[in-house]
């Protein structure tokens, strides 16, 4: 599996995996943090699981389909659980950011199999 073909989904991946630990840094700086903790932690395993996902499409692993899969959920309970916190901006970016990354692993997923 080439991995330019699928270069805007690393590429959302990775975006992800940075806007994730943004916001982790974020959250622990705020007055609120023990409210925040399960949102730390959510966007702590979705950075972890992107950027595992891009390094396996940037080397053409043939388990990409389904660590895009598993990534793409990850990144919806990651956007749920930073929805729940909209009254922070930067929870509110990082929900944006990862339903991209959602958007960009599903579509990666269905184009793979069609290969």
């Amino acid at each position: 599996m080439s991995h330019e073909k699928f270069q805007s989904c690393i590429d959302a991946c990775y975006d992800c995996a940075t806007e994730c630990k943004h916001c982790t840094n974020a959250c622990l700086e705020e007055s609120d943090v023990k409210e925040l903790t399960h949102c730390i932690k959510i966007n702590s395993d979705c950075a972890a699981m992107c950027v595992l996902a891009a390094k396996l499409m940037a080397g053409g692993s043939e388990f990409s389909i389904q660590i895009c899969e598993i990534c793409a959920g990850i990144c919806n309970a990651c956007a749920k659980e930073c929805e729940n916190h909209l009254h922070l901006e930067h929870c509110k970016k990082c929900a944006e950011v990862c339903r991209r990354c959602v958007k960009e692993c599903r579509m990666m997923s269905r184009e793979a199999l069609m290969l």
